[in-house]
């Protein structure tokens, strides 16, 4: 990954009077193109970022289409569809539900398990370079600059984020790009 030059660039640096909410958008853009390409590059250019939250939505004994549309936080006539592309394609499979009655369970199948095992270990390597990065970085800085957080400093400070908007409820990660 090419993040290009990391040096904080002090009060002339154009993202120091960026907004948080742009800067959280662009930081998550980048990161994720760079995890999809890696992901594509792994043989699975089939995928989008979307199939692989359906696949974390049904992971363990696999939802309703109902229960992923509310965990998607899409409309229960998306998460059919998403249903029907990944059945087509060999990820999911539909079975009778547990509790009977018409209602399906859909669950992951053997194919959708080895690209979370991949698309895991790709993005844990990416937030480990990240995480380099950001250490070779960290004491590299100007008069009045402030060190560069660490990833898992960053990651507490999102989570504080969230939970300090969100409360107690972890809010679906709607699919909206």
């Amino acid at each position: 990954m090419d993040i290009g030059d990391t040096q904080p660039r002090g009060a002339n640096d154009p993202l120091a009077r960026t907004e948080l909410t742009f800067l959280l958008g662009m930081a998550f853009q980048l990161v994720l193109g760079e995890f999809v390409r890696r992901v594509s590059a792994a043989g699975y250019a089939d995928l989008r970022p979307l199939h692989g939250m359906v696949f974390q939505a049904l992971r363990g004994p696999g939802a309703t289409s109902t229960e992923l549309a509310e965990r998607l936080g899409v409309t229960k006539q998306a998460a059919g569809q998403l249903v029907d592309d990944l059945e087509r394609r060999g990820y999911v499979r539909r079975e009778p539900h547990p509790a009977g009655g018409r209602r399906r369970l859909v669950v992951l199948t053997d194919n959708a398990h080895r690209h979370l095992a991949v698309a895991g270990r790709i993005l844990h390597e990416l937030e480990a370079e990240l995480a380099q990065r950001l250490d070779a970085q960290h004491g590299q800085h100007g008069p009045g600059e402030e060190p560069a957080a660490d990833l898992a400093g960053t990651r507490v400070e999102l989570a504080r984020l969230i939970r300090a908007l969100a409360g107690d409820a972890v809010p679906p990660l709607r699919p909206i790009w």
